[in-house]
């Protein structure tokens, strides 16, 4: 008995030993291993903006309050990353599609492109002497010449002197025939006319004003001169082309080229005649790339007898697409968001879960429906393709990647509010979104915001049919009920905090417009505004249904947004010149 009594208490301190030797120090190790792993996953945010977001310590960059560490994120989603709720995917409509799932309906991709003069039917008329012009014949671009037709009066000393030359020799041109020729031919050179000559020398008169005409017929594209200024020998003085024939220029992007030759035919539409399409050949590609835009021009040559074409006109090409080795892989232009400097759209980066993500896309040429997918994306991919904005509403109000920021660390003040979007509201029966039921914003404030909304249109209206001076009270109008919009209204304190920043924002680009007349700078303002005011539509609401759209040539081919109360077309950007150019790409409903 006394020896199993030894044997246990062996034991024991067998086990007491190795519980001190290696227990302690795998629970050492544990914890070592946990805290180094919570040190790599831990974040460090601001109590009062909880959308910054940065890897170490320090202040915050827009309330300057030291980041405290943000909770761990238990639902493992990364920093970027959000959910919405069944019931918010439903209510939105948010839809989804595979990327590389998509079919090309027409097999062509579709180009934008402009008229301009054929250059090989376009001459210009140039000064053979100096002269100072006393009338200018020529008033206007656009004006028809017929080659011989006056165009311009003029006053020359050195005219005056060889007119005296010519009277000289044209008396002793018997005795000296050849001095007479010669004369002659240094007006022939200046190309005036021999009736011209032959009226000086029989009437013996010197004239101090002299007509000149032009030798070629067509349309005046440039002037270079008006009157009263001097015009040196050499110089031009205007320049002509005949219409007949244009070109037709088109922007093909570098990694494209491959998909274009010479005598390839292409289909042309204009807004001027949208029922008519012509059809023509590809004439010409453009040996040298364009440094600044990385495309080169692809040029077809048009008949235009009946002067349908103009330059300066906007126009679009369609080129089927040539069968490669390599796919061509599209997604849907609703999926895609511009901003002017990169395109994005959002990722569902778990299939069974609605988890969401923003990613930048680099796209090629617009073939059919979509846009071709050069960079960002794989094969497989699940983007969304309905209910975009909606989506990039919910990345905004969480302090995530959106369309208008780049990224949560690097939120600046036009982001100032963080105001959480409540799922528990979204019903079937809520006829309002989760966005405005979360914040319960109350009615007069949407009175009061929609009052703006109905400014901003009547600013668009102006903008499309480019009247300066009701943009100006359009943009002032604007402002005044901008002022009285009642920010009191707003009881929840955070959507207080993201008016103040975004009513900022409204008021100085509106104060631009109105500050100046030059349209460039009015409508790039414009497009600044209308984000500004979609971010307000879509967080606050106006009660009415909003239409948002889309133009991909505005700002030189970066693209641009703006709102509606209808669905038809009418773009702000170009006016006249581009009335149609657009699509809706969405529809507020609150």
């Amino acid at each position: 008995m006394k020896k199993y009594i030894n044997y246990i208490g062996i034991l024991l301190i067998g086990l007491l030993l190795g519980w001190l030797l290696f227990g302690g120090t795998s629970k050492e190790k544990t914890k070592h291993n946990h805290d180094k792993l919570t040190e790599i996953n831990q974040m460090w945010t601001c109590s009062m903006h909880p959308q910054i977001m940065k890897e170490e310590p320090g202040s915050c960059p827009i309330c300057g309050m030291d980041l405290i560490l943000a909770e761990s994120n238990s639902d493992g989603l990364l920093v970027e990353q959000f959910e919405l709720t069944e019931n918010a995917i439903a209510l939105a409509n948010i839809q989804t599609s595979i990327v590389g799932n998509g079919t090309i309906d027409d097999n062509s991709i579709k180009l934008t492109g402009e008229i301009v003069e054929n250059e090989n039917t376009t001459a210009t008329i140039s000064a053979h002497f100096n002269a100072r012009i006393e009338k200018l014949y020529i008033k206007s671009l656009g004006q028809y010449v017929e080659k011989g037709e006056a165009i311009a009066e003029v006053y020359s000393p050195e005219l005056i002197a060889a007119q005296q030359e010519l009277i000289a020799t044209y008396r002793s041109k018997e005795t000296e025939p050849k001095l007479y020729t010669a004369v002659k031919s240094k007006f022939n050179n200046w190309m005036i006319h021999d009736a011209q000559l032959e009226q000086i020398v029989q009437t013996a008169k010197v004239n101090t004003k002299f007509t000149i005409y032009s030798h070629v017929s067509g349309v005046v594209t440039e002037i270079f001169i008006n009157e009263g200024a001097h015009m040196m020998d050499g110089k031009p003085i205007f320049k002509v082309s005949n219409l007949n024939t244009v070109w037709a220029n088109f922007n093909v992007y570098e990694n494209q080229i491959d998909l274009f030759h010479t005598g390839q035919e292409i289909e042309i539409n204009t807004n001027a005649s949208r029922n008519k399409c012509l059809k023509a050949k590809v004439d010409f590609m453009d040996p040298i790339l364009n440094k600044k835009t990385r495309t080169l021009t692809l040029r077809a040559v048009l008949k235009n007898k009946d002067k349908v074409f103009k330059p300066g006109m906007f126009i679009t090409g369609n080129v089927q697409v040539i069968k490669t080795e390599n796919k061509i892989v599209t997604i849907p232009s609703s999926a895609v968001l511009w901003t002017g400097e990169r395109s994005v759209v959002y990722l569902k980066t778990k299939p069974d879960q609605n988890v969401f993500e923003l990613q930048e896309v680099v796209l090629g040429n617009k073939i059919g429906d979509g846009y071709e997918l050069l960079e960002g994306l794989a094969i497989g991919n699940e983007i969304v393709t309905n209910g975009t904005f909606t989506v990039d509403a919910a990345a905004q109000l969480k302090g995530k990647k959106s369309m208008m920021n780049k990224g949560s660390s690097e939120v600046g003040t036009d982001r100032e509010a963080d105001v959480e979007m409540n799922n528990d509201f979204l019903s079937k029966e809520n006829k309002h979104s989760a966005i405005n039921n979360s914040l319960e914003i109350s009615k007069k404030f949407q009175e009061g915001l929609h009052t703006v909304f109905n400014d901003y249109v009547n600013l668009k209206d102006a903008f499309t049919k480019e009247n300066s001076e009701n943009i100006y009270l359009a943009s002032r109008s604007m402002l005044n009920d901008l002022s009285k919009v009642d920010i009191k209204l707003l009881s929840n304190s955070k959507a207080y905090t993201y008016w103040l920043s975004l009513a900022k924002e409204l008021k100085s680009s509106i104060t631009t417009i109105a500050a100046t007349a030059e349209i460039k700078v009015q409508r790039a303002r414009f497009k600044q505004l209308s984000s500004q005011l979609l971010n307000a539509v879509q967080f606050f609401g106006v009660n009415e249904i909003v239409y948002v759209k889309f133009c991909p040539m505005a700002d030189n081919d970066q693209g641009a947004y703006w709102l509606s109360k209808e669905k038809k077309i009418a773009n702000p950007y170009f006016g006249k010149a581009m009335h149609n150019c657009g699509e809706v790409v969405q529809e507020i409903e609150y």
